[in-house]
């Protein structure tokens, strides 16, 4: 039996990962992110942050406009990792501190 790759040929130790974080909006993503624990949002960020730049590497030479799925779906883990990245780096929790009930919301997502 074999399985369609999740991610593109080079990242599979990454595509426990997919199914959580691969997510195509940012409300989404924040979302994820307010329901995992620090623990989890640092297994998730020391995964991926390693691999970034060369994930990054590995998207500019494609056409965002027609990303096969398997690199759409790189490309979320990325955006998830920024939206980690504020609380594994910055808040070192999940919410926003002193933000109260405050919430922000997105208009418009990337194009991608």
């Amino acid at each position: 039996m074999t399985t369609t790759p999740l991610l593109p040929e080079g990242f599979a130790e990454l595509e426990p990962h997919v199914a959580d974080w691969a997510l195509p909006t940012r409300a989404e993503r924040y979302a994820m992110r307010l329901s995992k624990n620090m623990e989890e949002l640092g297994a998730f960020y020391d995964a991926i942050a390693p691999r970034a730049e060369e994930a990054i590497t590995r998207l500019n030479g494609l056409d965002l406009d027609a990303l096969p799925e398997p690199d759409l779906r790189l490309l979320r883990l990325l955006y998830s990792m920024i939206v980690v990245s504020y609380a594994v780096n910055v808040f070192e929790q999940p919410r926003i501190p002193d933000a109260g009930a405050a919430f922000f919301d997105t208009l418009v997502e990337p194009a991608v």
